[in-house]
């Protein structure tokens, strides 16, 4: 969508790559507003008085005008889909076609919809890999409208692993729990 993310944080540059680290890998560059502390975002307006920043969303045009700005409670995630809707505003005529099409979100068995900072998701990953029972995983920023949905299932929040069983959702994991509902469903677990 001719748009280049960047992530800015008060945070210093260690604090940011042991963050980005924990995910695995961030795939947009990080800048540190340290120092001067929060001095950028302080000229935008976000920093708050005990010296952290507020989850903000800017998109300039390419002139560098502010042309959306969404600001978060700082535990809230934006919605992805507000954010490709406000570019594909801003984007030139004629690029419309360069917006992938949204594909449907599977269905049917076990879908597992994770994140890759959830600290659950490797151990559900694991235990139904060693349970030899098959399902299907899904990163909700990676796939377009998974966000949403496990945010509606969730009543607002973002809660992973979160697993559509047949139809029936079920968030977080724990073995006991989720094995007993595996076995009501039908599948056998070792």
């Amino acid at each position: 969508m001719n748009a280049q993310v960047l992530g800015i944080s008060v945070d210093h540059i260690p604090g940011l790559q042991a963050w980005a680290e924990s995910f695995g890998g961030i795939s947009y560059p990080l800048l540190s507003d340290f120092w001067p502390h929060g001095k950028v975002a302080e000229e935008y307006g976000v920093l708050r008085e005990d010296g952290r920043a507020e989850r903000a969303i800017f998109i300039l045009d390419e002139e560098g005008i502010i042309r959306y700005i969404d600001i978060h409670d700082i535990d809230e995630q934006p919605d992805n889909e507000d954010i490709f809707r406000a570019l594909r505003e801003l984007a030139p005529r004629g690029s419309e076609d360069e917006t992938p099409e949204r594909e449907p979100l599977p269905t049917g068995g076990i879908i597992m919809y994770c994140t890759k900072w959830c600290r659950d998701c490797p151990r559900a990953r694991q235990w139904l890999e060693a349970n030899a029972i098959p399902f299907r995983e899904v990163d909700i920023y990676a796939v377009s409208g998974a966000w949403a949905q496990v945010r509606a299932w969730g009543g607002g929040r973002i809660i992973t692993p979160t697993f559509e069983i047949d139809g029936e959702i079920h968030h977080d994991f724990d073995e006991e729990t989720f094995a007993a509902v595996l076995r009501r469903k039908g599948y056998h677990t070792r």
